[in-house]
């Protein structure tokens, strides 16, 4: 009995490509919420200097933005990372599809069956 067989790793890279989009948009999405959210506290640092708070805070309020924006940067290359690993699993399936796939229409056309395990190679190369 075969342990991998064309359509499951088809299924495998296809599914693998997606899911990792996917999750490189979630991150993405994150990416900005935690940028805004730098901006934002950027803001309060300005607003509470002006309201004559202590340096201390003042300083303390700024260091955090800088802080997020920083990690903002951060998850963005993360993000883009993903996209890179995307393509590479998309560029897997692709290969697959171009590699293999006459072999699983062969086998599909077989009158042989799908349960049969011990496929002469020979066939495979005359099909």
């Amino acid at each position: 009995m075969p342990e991998l067989t064309y359509a499951q790793i088809a299924k495998a890279t296809i599914s693998l490509a997606r899911d990792i989009t996917r999750s490189s948009e979630t991150i993405r999405v994150h990416a900005k919420t935690i940028d805004d959210e730098a901006k934002d506290t950027t803001r309060v640092a300005e607003s509470i200097a002006a309201l004559k708070v202590d340096t201390a805070t003042v300083a303390e309020t700024r260091e955090v933005a800088r802080i997020m924006a920083g990690l903002s940067e951060a998850v963005l290359a993360y993000a883009t990372a993903g996209d890179t690993t995307a393509r590479a699993a998309q560029a897997a399936h692709d290969q697959n599809k171009t590699s293999h796939s006459r072999i699983g229409e062969a086998m599909s056309r077989s009158p042989v069956g799908r349960e049969i395990y011990d496929v002469d190679r020979g066939w495979l190369t005359q099909e």
